[in-house]
């Protein structure tokens, strides 16, 4: 989950924020991210924060620049261990200093101490990043600004300043899904945020811009160019980020390959990364993809999904009920019966410790399916913290199956403390399996979710907001399943005297939908308009395919450096953990070297900005704040003041929620406790434990646990699309119950009786009935069942003496459908 970012006063409340400014600008499939957050020291004592926030995994930092009152100080990037001494060296002698530096465990999060800010006095920081833009399975491209770096609004006198009323908190938004509280006898919700709030983006592509969609309010989307390829669109006023903002960018070409070649900068060194021309190409492929009924497999599918605390929270703020282990749950299940015949398989959950539904991978049958259904349907949040190297380990230790290629997926929700020694896991297995990775929630971290599946050779999805968990995880088993772009290799037809030097290695493989954005240094460059050409060639079901790009060798000249700074980063990256050879230069010193040379974040370096026109010393005790809490969906309301108000007297809050009507919620100095009607809930904030008051039902959180179970009003509604797929068997076909019926609207005898041949074919008729159910009430949601309706199909075919013909014609009949037998693909 988020963190809450920010400065704090000496009462940890926050420093008052006055402004946030957000500019991005986006070219093609690259954003470039200004970030300001202004704040006012309004203690009587100077203040040194640590601000602590992530970033997407595939941001690169470039600048950082600190404002105190008048005085502008620009960072510059050090070796961090020589970055933290001067950082400790200005605050110890009473100067205004400020470093930023990526966490040892992960390289999407960052950690921001600003050091000795006046009493009375005035800062702000500015972070610059740029990123590339990830590409969805519709063409969008999709941008998505946490809303961590720009702090969420806790009404003055909110409470959270103790970590048992912390707890509580975390506790009552985990189960209400975000829902407000509004304490009793206080005024109405929604208090006006103190202080100003403003986010634009400005769009430039390489072809026609179609539309920009997000999550929250936009203005309208207002074109610059004729040609409609240049444009800008903001946020609506008012808006008050509680949430990560996503955009997504709809371009008329979105497969078109593109190239750009950056100029050097002026001043640097002829040869270096920084004084030689960059190119930046994008090939995003086009090919057919196999027709799902054509899909076989005999490779091995595990998949290992968190069972955390943290999985018991809502998927999103507008539907509270459907909690992300309950769309796990109903996911696996789906992935199950989605599974090619003649595959092997297992499942893993994790948590605190973990556990495989078998000790091994096992044979794809319906005995051995049915087994790992039941565990699914139990499988609860229940399994502690997030500790995913482990597992990991345990499933690497297990060894491949001959002929099988292994297909990993891993599902979580949340963060961990070792990231880049899962990743490092990941990688060095990289050429016995290929892993897809799933972020479910905001907050999942970035750089675990991307690191994995780019190490492991796969595919990355997040999920946020209000979409459905099984569309995304449904694409990448078609990833898995269908044939990948391979012996990818990258062609130049340049002037002689140039040389072409990679930046990062080239993708193992791409799928479908899936971009390769190739960074190289070109030493030598001519300033004459001499053209020429680069090619990506790859093989795809064993013949060759070849894309071309012509290209104008002048380079483009942009102060901002953006293209270095990516190619740079990617260099960096993979430097990271090298090891040299006795006498040459390690990984990390090329990585220092290369990181401070581009100005751009790496694990070895961090920003140091030291205002030294500051001639007086500041005086006065130094008051330390680090800010680590937790802020979960952006809930707000009233709360206790302050410890000593908890203490003194019991505080109460009405809970406003759709379901429910005036429940009340207390805390006194003994316990706290939520009514749900005649339930009541009680939590001992101390120990950790929720009990349910007179129902019997007892849960026990383990100390530190934010999360806990549903109150039993939270029943999940069937969906009856799960609910068909749950009856089908691994062989594709369904056999006529009661419960199938049902999904039908018909009785069992009402099914039975119109079916047109011979009881023998009882089951040929079910399937039938259910593959055209799909395809009449269901089609927006093909994506989800395609696996499932491929296999019924091949059984239907495979059935001798069976008149299809007539059984469709009977079952459109019954059904009041109209579906042509030549959509099922049963001509």
């Amino acid at each position: 989950m988020a963190s809450v970012c920010g400065l704090r006063t000496v009462t940890n409340e926050p420093v008052p924020l006055k402004s946030v400014e957000v500019q991005v600008d986006v070219q093609g499939h690259v954003a470039s991210v200004s970030s300001t957050l202004q704040y006012e020291n309004q203690e009587s004592s100077p203040v040194e924060a640590v601000f602590i926030f992530p970033i997407e995994s595939n941001a690169t930092i470039y600048s950082f620049v600190a404002r105190i009152g008048d005085v502008e100080i620009k960072a510059q990037v050090k070796e961090k261990a020589q970055a933290q001494e001067e950082y400790d060296d200005a605050v110890s002698s009473g100067q205004q200093a400020f470093l930023l530096e990526e966490s040892d465990e992960s390289s999407d999060v960052f950690r921001l101490s600003v050091g000795s800010l006046p009493p009375g006095q005035s800062a702000s920081v500015t972070l610059s990043y740029v990123t590339e833009l990830a590409v969805q399975a519709d063409d969008a491209l999709r941008f998505c600004l946490p809303a961590v770096l720009n702090p969420r609004y806790t009404p003055a006198g909110g409470r959270g300043n103790s970590e048992r009323q912390q707890r509580w908190r975390r506790i009552w938004n985990c189960w209400t899904g975000g829902k407000s509280l509004t304490a009793a006898g206080s005024g109405p919700q929604g208090e006006s945020v103190p202080y100003t709030l403003s986010l634009g983006v400005h769009i430039y592509s390489p072809s026609t811009i179609q539309s920009v969609q997000s999550n929250c309010p936009l203005t309208p989307l207002e074109f610059l160019s004729q040609d409609n390829t240049e444009a800008k669109v903001s946020l609506s006023p008012g808006h008050k980020f509680d949430r990560d903002v996503e955009l997504l960018l709809y371009y008329g070409q979105p497969h078109q390959p593109t190239a750009i070649l950056e100029a050097g900068q002026p001043s640097a060194q002829p040869g270096s990364l920084m004084g030689d021309t960059v190119a930046m190409l994008s090939f995003y492929p086009e090919f057919p993809s196999i027709p799902s009924s054509q899909m076989t497999s005999k490779g091995e599918f595990i998949f290992v999904v968190e069972g955390s605390g943290s999985m018991d929270c809502p998927m999103n703020q507008s539907n509270y009920k459907q909690t992300r282990i309950s769309s796990a749950r109903d996911t696996l299940l789906l992935l199950l019966k989605s599974l090619p015949v003649g595959c092997y398989f297992n499942i893993y959950g994790f948590g605190s410790s973990f556990k495989s539904y078998f000790p091994e991978s096992v044979e794809y049958t319906q005995a051995n399916m049915e087994t790992a259904e039941q565990k699914v349907k139990s499988m609860q949040a229940d399994m502690g913290g997030t500790e995913i190297l482990q597992v990991l380990q345990d499933v690497y230790s297990k060894p491949c199956l001959p002929s099988r290629p292994r297909q990993l997926f891993v599902f979580t929700d949340g963060e961990v403390g070792n990231t880049k020694d899962v990743i490092d896991l990941v990688k060095r297995h990289a050429l016995s399996h290929r892993c897809f990775t799933f972020g479910i929630g905001e907050g999942a971290s970035s750089a675990l979710v991307n690191g994995m599946a780019e190490g492991g050779s796969g595919h990355p999805q997040f999920i946020t907001g209000a979409e459905r968990l099984q569309p995304k995880v449904m694409q990448s088993l078609q990833f898995a399943l269908q044939l990948v772009v391979e012996d990818i290799s990258v062609k130049w037809n340049i002037p002689a005297d140039i040389s072409v030097t990679p930046l990062s290695p080239l993708p193992n493989v791409l799928f479908q939908n899936q971009r390769a954005i190739l960074y190289f240094q070109l030493t030598g460059q001519s300033s004459t308009n001499i053209s020429g050409s680069v090619s990506l060639h790859y093989t795809l079901d064993k013949k060759a395919v070849e894309n071309t790009l012509t290209l104008n060798m002048k380079p483009k000249e942009d102060s901002s450096m953006l293209i270095h700074r990516l190619g740079a980063r990617k260099a960096i990256l993979a430097l990271e953990g090298e090891r040299g050879e006795a006498g040459d230069k390690t990984g990390k010193e090329r990585a220092v070297e290369l990181s401070i040379q581009s100005g751009v974040s790496s694990s070895y370096t961090a920003f140091i900005a030291v205002n030294t026109e500051n001639k007086q010393p500041i005086k006065g005790p130094l008051l330390r704040r680090n800010i680590r809490s937790k802020m979960l969906f952006g809930a707000s309301g009233q709360y206790c003041s302050d410890e000593d108000e908890l203490n003194d007297e019991e505080c109460c809050y009405i809970a406003v929620l759709p379901d429910y009507s005036a429940d009340q919620c207390c805390s006194d100095d003994e316990e706290s406790y939520c009514c749900f009607g005649e339930n009541c809930y009680q939590a001992d904030l101390g120990g950790g434990s929720l009990q349910s008051e007179g129902q019997g039902s007892v849960v026990t959180l383990e100390d530190g646990m934010d999360y806990l179970s549903d109150p039993p009003e939270r029943q999940k509604v069937g969906d009856p699309l799960l609910e068909l797929i749950s009856l089908q068997k691994v062989d594709g076909s369904w056999d006529l119950q009661p419960s199938l019926a049902s999904i039908f609207g018909k009785k069992e005898e009402e099914v039975a009786t119109a079916l047109p041949r011979k009881p023998e074919f009882l089951s040929v008729w079910a399937t039938v009935l259910a593959v055209l159910w799909l395809h009449g009430h269901k089609m927006d949601f093909k994506d989800e069942w395609q696996f499932v309706a491929a296999k019924a199909v091949a059984w239907i075919r495979a059935q001798s003496g069976a008149d299809l013909t007539g059984f469709v014609a009977a079952g459109n009949s019954f059904l009041g459908l109209k579906v042509e037998l030549r959509n099922l693909g049963l001509q």
